[in-house]
């Protein structure tokens, strides 16, 4: 299946949302794959989204949409390096990596 759009469901309360918006884009540029904020949304979140063990769900999370409709969950926020640190480099591999096994 052809992935038409990476979707990203961010909060404008959540630091980390900044964080997967820049992901997406350079992905997005690398890959020609458009890319969409989504913010809180919510019925995503809980039909395609990761969840915790009380069935809550997290922001900000990453999306592949292929043609059909399809969605296939990502990632959960942007992995950490080991300073604690948002690892740029790490998150746009794994997204990059999803976008080219898919």
């Amino acid at each position: 299946m052809k992935v038409e759009q990476i979707v990203v469901v961010t909060a404008d309360w959540e630091k980390g949302s900044q964080y997967a918006v820049k992901m997406a884009e350079a992905v997005s540029m690398a890959t020609k794959v458009p890319f969409e904020i989504k913010k809180e949304d919510y019925d995503l979140l809980i039909s395609h989204g990761e969840k915790d063990e009380f069935g809550g769900v997290d922001i900000p999370q990453t999306f592949l949409k292929f043609e059909g409709g399809v969605i296939k969950h990502v990632m959960t926020r942007i992995p950490c390096n080991e300073k604690g640190m948002p690892d740029m480099e790490k998150a746009i591999k794994t997204l990059s990596e999803a976008i080219a096994n898919a």
